[in-house]
């Protein structure tokens, strides 16, 4: 039945993929309550309109829309092809004898779940899916999470996934233990001290994120946490305004390298 407010947010379990979803009628501006997950995109501005309650328009991301049905697939079959470190975790995070602790939203399980999906799932579940980079040397992936829906906890279960299988697997050039996390500012940098495996309060410990039997393993890696500051390339501007006090010139790429990762500017990958 359409209606014009929505009378419940919440309709469905954090913990579980999304049953139902309000979906918003352009034309007569009601809402219906209707069975599905809703599908992936965002809404812009209508072109012409200057309203303020200008419904906008929804623009799906298709993309998105196909590696979500595939990653489900892939979960209920046993999550197919993975290495026996990444099966151990992912089993350890829906461990149902853990939910009295800590219990992960499915929203944080899904984002991991399609990053390990598109690194280690066999070709053949991939076959069509096609992330377009920026040209340059790294690949760039991303998953977008809401405000408040513990995308800290995913990037430590990104950090134990990737450091823990290279140091299983030294060779497998797919991981690193070798990790550079970039914070937007420095209050942020203060709180993402918790991703660091020896830190007291680390998450990897505070959320179970790694089995205790692993831990020493994960104390194998490494984890610098810089502020993006800290990656800025000098211009040809700002050399010329120092250069009555400073003969250095450009930096070179090594040593810029070397400046911004320390000791960790002579990994092969990152």
């Amino acid at each position: 039945m359409a209606r014009t407010t929505i009378d419940r947010l919440i309709i469905n379990s954090p913990y579980e993929e999304p049953q139902r979803h309000w979906r918003y009628e352009r034309e007569t501006r009601t809402f219906d309550l209707v069975e599905g997950r809703r599908p992936a995109g965002y809404v812009v501005a209508s072109g012409e309109s200057r309203a303020f309650d200008d419904p906008g328009i929804f623009v799906e991301i298709p993309l998105v829309n196909q590696i979500r049905p595939r990653v489900k697939a892939w979960r209920e079959a046993g999550y197919p092809g993975v290495t026996s470190i990444t099966k151990r975790l992912l089993d350890h995070w829906r461990d149902p004898e853990g939910f009295d602790t800590r219990r992960f939203f499915f929203c944080q399980l899904e984002a991991v779940e399609t990053l390990i999906w598109l690194t280690e799932a066999p070709a053949a579940e991939r076959v069509g899916i096609e992330i377009p980079g920026d040209g340059g040397a790294f690949a760039r992936q991303c998953c977008k999470m809401a405000t408040g829906s513990g995308k800290t906890i995913v990037m430590a279960m990104v950090i134990a996934w990737h450091i823990l299988n290279k140091v299983a697997a030294p060779q497998d050039a797919r991981f690193s233990k070798n990790v550079l996390v970039v914070a937007p500012g420095l209050t942020v940098k203060s709180r993402l001290a918790v991703l660091e495996p020896a830190a007291a309060g680390n998450y990897y410990e505070a959320f179970d994120i790694v089995p205790s039997a692993l831990l020493d393993k994960l104390r194998q890696g490494k984890v610098l946490i810089r502020n993006w500051h800290a990656l800025a390339w000098d211009s040809e501007e700002q050399i010329r305004k120092r250069r009555s006090v400073d003969k250095r010139g450009v930096k070179s790429d090594e040593a810029y390298t070397r400046e911004v990762l320390g000791e960790m500017a002579n990994a092969r990958n990152l």
